[in-house]
């Protein structure tokens, strides 16, 4: 049902209780003065009845029938009032206002009745004779204590009608003035009641908007004082509290969100209650979403919903790796622990995540590192030594083979030179740029390319290979020219051995709209997509067996990777299995001071 306002549930109960007072009191008082009219109209006709009945108690027998006529329509008139004398047997001797001879036997009228048996008789009823209503009243007429006849005044009731008419309009006028201000005071005291009731209402809806500021007054009532101090001490006491609520949480979510670890939290139903950012970023999903949504709806890791199912069910702290597939996988590194409440009773579980994908990644490069660097100085060490002890074991009686030997090692100390060499270029370029000052200046780009490939003209010889520059002779950039030379000759070197004989290789500077942009060419056959990714690490080889028959250190790649990263740049390979390849080497058109 719909509520109603206070007041409107006030103010009509005291207008419904004052009508009902003002209506009671008037219906009593109009009742009273009728009845009080009527006993005094009694009264009256009573006292003209014993009036009459001594003036004709002598004379009362139907022998004096006329002087009895006379004297009725004397006194009817003087008196205005009806004045009927009635024999007992009914038969009328005199009326004032009618011929009695014409007039109906009376002995069955109620007030005849009463008076001949020697009372009082009053009646109200209808006079045919005089065709209104009318008030009887018959008193005996006595003699030697015999009823002798019956004296009967009667006058109309209208004349108390109209009285009581008169005052029943007065008191209805009164009763609706009486009724109005009644009103009006009712209203007063409902709007005095009600109108703090409204103030603390609308105090409260502020406080329910946030708004604690603000004061309910209080009013000069003991009770409504009460509940306004009490309303404003509520109001303070949860201002202080959502204050210090409100900073916890954002301490809280200031911690959160600049963890690097992903943190969540899920209730025992497995439905997510809180996620910071970094945890929504690793398992790829939007945080606000995940309010209240479950985690085998949100995250479609296998691993990870069992994972959390795990921490869910065990009382003690647990940890796993999980994999997340996707563009890029991640190696997450998680660990559960059990939420409990002020009762030690489970409610959830909190996950924390490190992702260790680039830890993994580190390690799985050193131990290739460690591996490939093993496996490449144990080769030519493998043969120096064999050589070696060839030599000691009496080889060194045969010049030529004597000869041929250390040549070989040789050749073999150059190869360990080479790889020590690249290694020691590699540890001075992954310095810590704080520690390693590289000295830049503006230098002309053609001229280091034209020297890049004066140094690989000897392997182009050999391979009858065709080395083309284009490259404009203004175009100029901030750089190192030794270290970038040395990367050019690692990209013309390496496209040169593995394009074949009697290739071309194109070599390109030029300047882009966001960079400057060298570029090595060649149409051998190529690489495959599932090689680019790893392509510059160290001691990478699409093909180990080939790189090492051409002499490479399987280092080339990582340097050209360095010495463009030390340069602010980068370096790009595009590149088609029976096509050819393209490297890329960007500069920034102005870099850094380093």
């Amino acid at each position: 049902m719909p509520r109603k306002r206070l007041l409107w549930q006030l103010y009509p109960t005291y207008l419904l209780i004052t009508l009902i007072a003002i209506l009671s009191i008037g219906w009593y008082a109009v009742n009273s003065l009728r009845q009080f009219y009527f006993d005094r109209t009694v009264t009256d006709l009573e006292v003209r009845a014993h009036l009459v009945e001594r003036l004709v108690s002598k004379n009362f027998t139907p022998n004096n029938l006329s002087s009895l006529d006379a004297l009725s329509k004397e006194i009817g008139k003087s008196a205005s009032m009806r004045v009927s004398l009635i024999h007992p047997s009914g038969q009328v001797l005199g009326d004032s206002h009618e011929d009695p001879a014409r007039m109906d036997d009376h002995a069955a009228r109620p007030e005849i009745r009463e008076a001949l048996s020697g009372k009082k008789g009053m009646s109200i009823r209808f006079s045919r004779t005089l065709q209104r209503k009318l008030m009887y009243l018959a008193i005996p007429v006595f003699r030697q204590g015999q009823v002798i006849g019956v004296v009967r005044t009667s006058i109309p009731v209208t004349f108390i009608d109209s009285a009581l008419r008169s005052i029943e309009i007065k008191i209805g006028l009164g009763g609706v003035v009486v009724a109005l201000f009644a009103a009006g005071i009712s209203l007063l005291v409902s709007r005095r009641i009600t109108r703090p009731l409204e103030v603390m209402r609308r105090a409260a809806e502020g406080f329910a908007r946030g708004d604690l500021t603000g004061k309910v007054p209080v009013p000069d009532s003991l009770e409504m004082g009460e509940l306004a101090e009490a309303l404003n001490e509520m109001a303070r006491q949860l201002d202080d509290r959502i204050r210090s609520i409100t900073a916890e949480r954002n301490e809280r979510e200031a911690v959160l969100s600049s963890m690097v670890e992903g943190v969540f939290a899920v209730d025992a139903a497995g439905r997510f209650i809180s996620m910071n950012q970094a945890a929504a970023d690793l398992i790829g999903v939007d945080s606000e979403k995940c309010q209240g949504r479950n985690i085998q709806e949100m995250v479609r890791n296998n691993d990870l919903q069992q994972f959390v199912e795990k921490a869910l069910s065990s009382r003690q702290v647990v940890e796993t790796d999980i994999i997340l597939s996707g563009v890029q996988s991640r190696n997450l590194q998680a660990r559960g622990t059990i939420l409990n409440d002020d009762n030690d009773n489970s409610i959830g579980a909190l996950i924390v995540l490190n992702d260790v994908t680039r830890l993994r990644r580190l390690e799985n490069v050193r131990r290739d590192f460690v591996a490939n660097v093993s496996h490449e100085l144990k080769t030519p060490v493998t043969s120096i030594k064999g050589f070696v002890e060839t030599l000691l074991e009496g080889a060194l009686d045969n010049s030529e083979d004597a000869k041929r030997f250390l040549e070989i090692i040789s050749r073999q100390v150059d190869r360990l030179n080479a790889i020590i060499e690249d290694l020691l270029s590699l540890s001075r370029l992954e310095q810590d740029p704080d520690s390693f000052a590289l000295q830049l200046e503006e230098a002309p780009l053609k001229e280091l390319l034209q020297s890049a490939i004066q140094a690989c003209e000897n392997q182009a010889v050999k391979q009858s290979a065709t080395v083309r520059l284009k490259c404009e002779e203004s175009l100029r950039a901030r750089i190192n020219p030794p270290l970038l030379e040395q990367a050019v000759v690692n990209l013309i070197d390496n496209a040169i051995k593995y394009s074949g004989p009697k290739k071309a290789v194109e070599v390109v500077g030029e300047e882009q709209e966001d960079a400057i942009v060298i570029q090595v060419q060649d149409w051998g056959s190529g690489i495959g997509k599932e090689h680019l990714p790893r392509l510059f690490e160290r001691f990478y080889r699409v093909d180990q067996a080939r790189s090492r028959e051409l002499g490479g250190t399987g280092l080339g790649l990582a340097i050209v990777k360095h010495i463009a990263q030390v340069h602010k740049g980068s370096v790009k390979v595009d590149s088609a299995l029976g096509k050819g390849s393209v490297f890329s080497i960007h500069l920034p058109k102005k870099p850094e001071n380093l």
